[in-house]
């Protein structure tokens, strides 16, 4: 019997790099043939849309939830989150890869900001799977400038001090027990973007995840996911038979729900953007409006090639990842992740305020 597929989930908050980390893996593959999946939340395949674009993987047309081409390298699971699907989602898509066993040598998983690992992993030891399949290691990537700034916590300042008067006080927001949760099934952690923080807050911030930590666990540092294959994969952890040593929040409920204001909003706008007059409506929303994360394409007028545009709260980075097919329309396509949000407002601001300026 072959030996199983060993299998890698990355999870970790909104706009914390995971897309960055995979892409980067993928164009270091060192002769590694792997398969993704990426679970978007949101209707907008723009994570998929950026591995694609590695320049690495076969070219293929659109990925929905299964696909039945048989180069097909990357998954798109766009019907909800996968901590909550993975019957109708995952199982699928797993039993196809499955098949071609003998073409991969390892799957990576990108879970959505929103998803919990554990639901995940506990799939692998459903009998359709675990003969064939065993989850290799969970991987946390951590936005090292988001922790530092506190965005766990709708007032952090307030938070901790309450709990500094009362230990016995509950103040986790959902997103706080997220990060936990995450934290807490990890093999591996990645502090990303640490050349936002001086070495102070840099500590900080690898103290408030040592803590989080139930076991030991190996902690790396990474800017824009650069960070050789052999520290990513290889670890044989068997996670899914290990999971009484990652606690959870969620252990003793026989469901979970996320935060059910927490929402996407998707714009997909047949017009060019100046890039820099764009950015500064992005970051005027992202102010104005409790927005996580913003990330998309964006048609640049007189210029060949689509640029993406991607932040988290009021830091952004964009880069040009590819030129446009010539069989493609060049329109924007933005996703906004956060609470509370009007697709309509959003728009309008965007097509208002930019055509005046």
């Amino acid at each position: 019997m072959p030996a199983k597929i060993p299998v890698t989930i990355i999870t970790g908050f909104l706009g914390s790099g995971k897309t960055t980390l995979i892409r980067h893996l993928l164009q270091n593959n060192q002769g590694r043939r792997i398969a993704v999946l990426v679970n978007e939340f949101g209707e907008l395949g723009i994570d998929g849309e950026l591995l694609k674009s590695c320049q690495i993987c076969p070219e293929t047309d659109e990925v929905t939830s299964v696909s039945t081409s048989p180069t097909t390298n990357i998954f798109e699971l766009t019907n909800g989150c996968l901590c909550c699907t993975v019957q109708e989602e995952f199982l699928p898509t797993m039993q196809q890869l499955i098949k071609r066993r003998e073409s991969i040598d390892c799957i990576l998983i990108e879970t959505s900001g929103l998803a919990l690992p554990k639901p995940l992993v506990k799939a692998f030891r459903w009998h359709e799977i675990c003969n064939a399949a065993t989850v290799d290691a969970v991987i946390t990537v951590v936005d090292c400038a988001a922790v530092a700034a506190g965005t766990f916590a709708s007032n952090p300042k307030a938070v901790e001090a309450q709990r500094q008067a009362d230990d016995s006080l509950e103040h986790e927001t959902p997103l706080q027990e997220l990060f936990e949760d995450q934290l807490a099934c990890a093999d591996l952690v990645v502090l990303n973007k640490t050349d936002l923080l001086d070495n102070q807050s840099k500590a900080s911030v690898e103290q408030l995840v040592q803590q989080e930590l139930p076991r030991e666990v190996k902690i790396v540092e990474s800017n824009y996911g650069e960070l050789d294959p052999s520290v990513l994969l290889g670890f044989q952890a068997g996670v899914e038979n290990d999971l009484d040593n990652r606690p959870s929040h969620h252990d003793i409920e026989e469901d979970h729900n996320h935060d059910d204001e927490i929402t996407s909003a998707y714009l997909v706008l047949d017009r060019t953007f100046d890039p820099q007059k764009l950015l500064y409506q992005l970051q005027t929303l992202a102010r104005e409006q409790e927005i996580y994360r913003i990330k998309g394409f964006v048609a640049v007028p007189n210029k060949s090639m689509r640029l993406v545009m991607q932040g988290v709260g009021n830091r952004f980075e964009q880069f040009y990842d590819r030129p446009w097919k010539p069989e493609e329309i060049r329109r924007t396509s933005l996703v906004f992740i956060g609470r509370d949000l009007n697709p309509s407002t959003i728009e309008s601001h965007l097509l208002t305020v930019t055509s005046h300026q």
